[in-house]
């Protein structure tokens, strides 16, 4: 069976998929036998247009089975960040004066190169990353609906240009929304081509130059997304790819010569760019990030428990929990613990852990041996205290040997343990028992993070208080395909409160385009 055609792509997102599901499986597997022939490539930053190499360079290898090589990439030295702030400031001004409609029809192009690429990133992303089929597919599908998402504001608000009131009859004022310049764009690992393409797509669209750095473990994607923006009609200089650690992000943003920050990664970090690039220049600068979360699910007395069980292992263990959107604790009422909970262990013991390319896998494993050491840690503190309900070893065996392959673990702790609080970014969920309803939402409320949030109930009293009281920016009420989790563009808007995020305004809603800009009043005497 043929790949289909990128026009006859059917829609695949984490909850739902659309179209021939043999269509699909053979659209990956064509592709993912086409990437695995590439794997091993160089591959350069792009500076302004131009392939050029880096400092040092470092080797990728895959988190699946440690003896595939993904490619050896440049990783930039000073020079190189210098070099790619230059050719941003240099390429920003002409873009910014670019009419609204021109950005849109190019970065609208940008969107349907990615779904015409969509089956090649996902093999990459798989095996780079460790992604099932379908959450690697949906990761490329909302890369470019992300950008044709975005683009569709400038078209609902007239490129955010609006007329205000007069003092005067011969008066005329309108209020705009001009971009900043050049901002920095640091990628996570878990989503390397979704939030890539949304956090550049967003900061283009504002008449923004980019200077772009993937997560150091995600490279080859983020290779892939430097090909596909380097591929098209933007001017060059104004998009601009850089590889390396945490130590060449540091230098992006804290360039001088970088107006603002778009930024996915953890809270220590996102609170330390607010510290030091918002507010420690002359004057501030804005921070666009989103920070993580420790994601509760409620299971009320009065909820379905079958359908609270398959959501809340579905959002606490896909990607092996290394979403921030992960559900990671749960409050069940005491008088539904044991059914619930009996239900939650039996689907987690039919996970299918494995090579995540193949299409039976429904978890593969934890990203490198730092994520593996924090499992151990948080199985040792789990045991001092509370009960292992599911899990807690590694997966050992022909196949697994190559890998930190984990057990998706479920552990029944006491309310004050210490595991209800720290994000652990693993296939570990934490389970807390408690008395009622309202005891259920102070306990979820009672966190430095405040991303997501789930609630499993047929009562139409706690649905209410539970939209109004839950302290999260993205809530949710019977979901199976997932507790907390499944964000889609113009479907849910993606934004953290509390430790979560910065700006109060997410991703994947209608207020995060806005953010790339800064207002400007305009009156003129006629």
């Amino acid at each position: 069976m043929s790949a289909p055609t990128a026009s006859a792509q059917p829609k695949i997102t984490y909850s739902a998929i659309g179209g021939d599901l043999d269509a699909i499986h053979a659209g990956f597997e064509t592709a993912l036998a086409t990437e695995r022939g590439r794997f091993g490539g160089d591959h350069d930053a792009l500076i302004g247009g131009a392939r050029v190499a880096g400092g040092t360079r470092f080797t990728a290898r895959s988190p699946i089975d440690s003896s595939i090589v993904l490619g050896t990439f440049a990783g930039a030295d000073a020079t190189n960040v210098d070099r790619a702030v230059a050719a941003a400031r240099a390429a920003q001004p002409a873009w910014g004066r670019t009419p609204w409609r021109e950005r849109n029809a190019i970065m609208h192009g940008i969107a349907e190169a990615i779904r015409a690429r969509r089956y090649e990133l996902a093999a990459i992303l798989s095996v780079e990353i460790g992604k099932t089929r379908f959450e690697s597919l949906g990761d490329a599908e909302e890369a470019a609906d992300l950008i044709d998402y975005y683009a569709a504001q400038f078209e609902e608000t007239n490129g955010f240009v609006r007329p205000l009131g007069k003092l005067a009859p011969n008066e005329q004022t309108q209020d705009v929304l001009r971009p900043y310049g050049v901002f920095a764009v640091i990628a996570p690992f878990n989503f390397p081509s979704s939030l890539v393409a949304g956090m550049c797509g967003a900061a283009l669209l504002a008449g923004n130059a980019v200077v772009f750095k993937p997560a150091e473990n995600a490279s080859l994607t983020g290779a892939a997304m430097i090909d596909v923006f380097a591929q098209s009609r933007l001017p060059h200089g104004l998009f601009n790819g850089l590889f390396g650690d945490g130590a060449v992000g540091a230098q992006v943003v804290r360039h001088p010569g970088v107006d603002g920050v778009a930024f996915t990664g953890s809270r220590e970090v996102g609170m330390e760019l607010l510290r030091t690039v918002g507010a420690g220049g002359p004057y501030a600068k804005p921070v666009l990030a989103e920070l993580g979360g420790k994601n509760a699910a409620i299971v009320s007395a009065h909820a379905d428990l079958e359908l609270a069980a398959e959501g809340t292992m579905r959002s606490a263990f896909s990607l092996q929990g290394q979403k921030c959107s992960a559900c990671s604790r749960v409050y069940v009422e005491e008088r539904v613990a044991e059914p619930f909970l009996k239900l939650l262990v039996e689907k987690t013991r039919a996970i299918v852990i494995g090579d995540p390319t193949l299409r039976e896998v429904y978890m593969g494993p934890v990203i490198d041996q730092a994520a593996y050491e924090r499992f151990v840690g948080a199985v040792r503190s789990a045991q001092n205290g509370g009960t292992l309900l599911h899990g807690g070893e590694r997966v050992d065996g022909e196949g697994f040997d190559r890998g930190y392959y984990v057990q998706p673990t479920i552990a029944k702790l006491p309310l004050d343990h210490e595991l209800f609080g720290r994000e652990l970014f693993l296939p570990f969920l934490s389970v807390g028992v408690v008395a009622s309803f309202d005891h259920a939402l102070a306990e979820a409320n009672r966190s430095e993070f405040g991303l997501t949030g789930g609630l499993f109930s047929h009562d139409e009293g706690e649905i209410a208080r539970f939209f109004d009281e839950a302290e999260a920016g993205v809530l949710y009420v019977n979901r199976r395909t997932g507790a907390t989790t499944g964000a889609w563009p113009g479907v849910q808007s993606f934004c953290g409160w509390k430790g979560s995020g910065l700006t109060g305004r997410g991703g994947c809603g209608p207020y995060y385009p806005a953010q790339f800009m800064r207002e400007q009043s305009r009156t003129r005497m006629l």
